[in-house]
């Protein structure tokens, strides 16, 4: 009994000392992330410089060169949004009008009695309108933009 006590204590301790150490690794884990994180510059300073508000007199060479290149990029986003063309209100709605008739003529078929319906006395040709239209609506998603 004696002997079954002390190796539970000597259990109890190595796991004392195994969160211990645990603890502190990540203690110091979390002090050297924050040293990383402030780079010697104000936080605050990288905002206004990416917000395009900083004053440029304060600001070091290397913050007016990530001001200028963070302008240069916002012209050229702005740009390229202007020069995008877009479909009329009209061409989504058309598109998914198609797929979604050609997708209700062939279920209509199947379901028909001797695939008598859309068109009666055509037979299978029903299937092959319904993925024309099912394919007319594929290819105008191909000219989305």
């Amino acid at each position: 009994m004696l002997m079954a006590n002390e190796e539970l204590h000597e259990t109890d301790s190595n796991y004392q000392k195994d969160w211990q150490d645990e603890t502190s690794a990540k203690a110091a884990d979390d002090a050297a992330a924050a040293e990383d994180e402030n780079y010697g510059v104000d936080m605050d300073q990288v905002q206004a410089v990416l917000n395009a508000t900083a004053d440029k007199s304060t600001m070091t060479p290397q913050m007016q060169r990530m001001m200028s290149r963070q302008e240069e990029n916002t012209k050229r986003v702005e740009e390229t949004i202007k020069g995008t063309k877009s479909n009329p209100r009209w061409f989504v709605p058309v598109f998914c009008a198609f797929m979604i008739i050609g997708l209700i003529w062939c279920v209509v078929y199947y379901l028909s009695p001797s695939g008598a319906w859309p068109i009666p006395n055509i037979g299978a040709w029903n299937l092959a309108i319904g993925f024309a239209l099912i394919m007319v609506g594929f290819l105008m998603t191909m000219g989305w933009r």
